[in-house]
């Protein structure tokens, strides 16, 4: 159950199992590229137990869907996506910037969004509607032009619906590392993806990572993790739901609580066990809670400094001076500040997305936005006034790696030495 722990047992626990199953996967990904649409019938038949006609649904089955979810829940989706959408049209960027930075010398960005990505969308235990949401949405924003959505079968109608309402154009009932194998290197039904993104299991996240060289990835996603500061002011009633709604993820997911109160953690360990009880995910969540625990700190900034060498995916702050711990995060996927911000809020309505770097990538990696379905290119435009002003140091520079056709470049359009013919 929940515990006190080191420093260390969080990076250990972290551990990445990719390569536990790269040889499974290997096999699956050389299957996928030498017998296409045949390996993904077989595959799904061997994992997932489902004799398939088609890989790909088709418009009446998406219709046929909302007849069998709540209006109610729809109207839930509706209402989500349109957050989602909001926050994520404050990331888009300008098409196109210029500016002069000297006399005759113009520079500026142009931005672009991919043509074609693929959302991988988690089935198996539960059922994931708000995440694909997370993954459709922000490549609709971004201005992509053919969004696809591979997702293990049966595909239930809710999971249908939200593909319908985030705007996939392409939905296939086809799960796991077969999947990210048919994105990534295209079958007879599936053409190939510019990107992957989304999360998965491990055989999802080792196929993402050995197909990179073909195809972009988003990061690597695994168990659900959330990280909590907190002092003595705050509410133990508040950290104990927060770690448990983490922990019901999965039984791989974990929760750690820094403080610098020596009596915060019995509190939140008697409200744990009170909150607990009866819980209807119970068997998983006290799985996960071997997986976590609670540090002490000798100060908050301390604790901020812990939190920094985590990385946590999510991160909740609960303490007398919330932004004064804000500046000083570094790693974090997503950050959630004050007593009446559970990570539930991002996680479905808030607008904000759900798809974060896991296992300590958020040192390194942003979780899902806009940017990762849009691409940049670079401009110059120079006035020959403003070539020649750059001329000296593009000779001398260029002479001096012994690039000489460089420098000729430069001086045959008549600046910086005699003119060419």
């Amino acid at each position: 159950m929940w515990k006190q722990i080191e420093e260390g047992f969080w990076a250990k626990n972290r551990e990445s199992k990719v390569g536990d199953v790269s040889d499974i996967v290997s096999d699956i990904i050389d299957r996928v590229r030498e017998e296409g649409d045949r390996a993904l019938f077989d595959l799904t038949r061997k994992f997932d137990k489902l004799d398939l006609d088609s890989l790909a649904v088709g418009r009446d089955k998406i219709d046929e869907a909302y007849e069998d979810v709540d209006p109610v829940l729809v109207e839930e989706l509706e209402e989500a996506a349109y957050n989602i959408q909001r926050f994520h049209e404050l990331q888009l960027p300008k098409d196109l910037w210029l500016t002069e930075m000297q006399p005759g010398v113009t520079l500026g960005v142009k931005s672009t969004p991919l043509e074609r990505v693929g959302c991988y969308i988690p089935g198996g235990k539960a059922s994931y509607p708000s995440t694909v949401l997370m993954c459709a949405i922000p490549a609709r924003v971004a201005g992509v032009d053919e969004v696809v959505c591979c997702t293990p079968g049966p595909i239930d109608p809710v999971r249908l619906v939200a593909m319908d309402i985030a705007g996939v154009d392409e939905v296939y009932q086809v799960g796991g590392a077969q999947a990210i194998a048919a994105m990534a290197l295209g079958t007879e039904s599936i053409e190939p993806v510019q990107k992957i993104v989304g999360p998965g299991n491990v055989f999802v996240t080792s196929a993402k990572m050995m197909l990179r060289n073909t195809v972009e990835i988003d990061f690597p996603a695994g168990p659900s993790e959330v990280g909590i500061i907190a002092d003595g002011t705050a509410k133990p009633a508040f950290l104990a739901a927060e770690i448990l709604a983490q922990a019901e993820h999965d039984p791989s997911s974990a929760a750690v609580m820094v403080t610098d109160d020596p009596s915060l953690p019995a509190r939140v360990t008697a409200e744990i066990e009170r909150q607990l009880a009866g819980a209807p995910r119970a068997s998983i969540i006290k799985a996960a809670l071997e997986n976590s625990g609670y540090m002490m700190a000798d100060s908050l900034e301390h604790a901020a400094a812990i939190m920094n060498d985590m990385a946590p995916e999510h991160l909740s702050i609960q303490t007398a001076d919330d932004f004064g711990i804000l500046s000083m995060i570094r790693n974090a996927g997503s950050i959630f500040m004050g007593p009446y911000t559970p990570v539930a809020a991002g996680d479905y309505a808030s607008g904000t997305n759900h798809v974060l770097p896991t296992s300590g990538h958020a040192a390194t990696a942003s979780g899902l936005n806009v940017a990762h379905f849009r691409k940049t290119s670079t401009i110059q435009m120079l006035s020959r006034e403003g070539l020649s002003t750059l001329a000296p140091t593009i000779e001398t520079i260029s002479s001096a790696e012994g690039l000489h056709a460089h420098c000729a470049s430069v001086r045959i359009r008549g600046v910086g030495g005699e003119r060419g013919e």
